[in-house]
């Protein structure tokens, strides 16, 4: 099991709108994320930005990853203009992996 935890910076005039696709997520891509094993998957915010955390409990990320954009494609297109990548993402990014310093069972 890997942990990731990641940002990105939420729009201010979408907040709203972000926050209101989350309070009802798609069936559809509830179900994805387990299916591409991803556990303990949540996403906070504070000022202007998104923090989100997650637990892959898979073999091949890159391959789950990639299906599970697939799976949810529509979802994304929806959240995805509610967001704009931070400062120092790579090109092409929008969510930033960040790095673990701490952990305690």
């Amino acid at each position: 099991m890997k942990r990731y935890g990641r940002v990105v910076k939420v729009k201010p005039e979408m907040l709203e709108r972000y926050k209101e696709l989350h309070s009802n997520p798609w069936t559809e891509v509830t179900k994805a994320i387990s299916q591409c094993n991803i556990v303990n998957f949540s996403i906070f915010h504070i000022n202007e930005y998104l923090f989100s955390y997650f637990e892959y409990i898979g073999e091949d990320f890159q391959k789950d990853m990639k299906i599970l954009g697939e799976l949810t494609k529509e979802w994304l297109s929806e959240t995805d203009q509610c967001q704009t990548p931070i400062e120092t993402a790579a090109t092409g990014d929008l969510w930033t992996v960040m790095e673990e310093v701490f952990y305690q069972e």
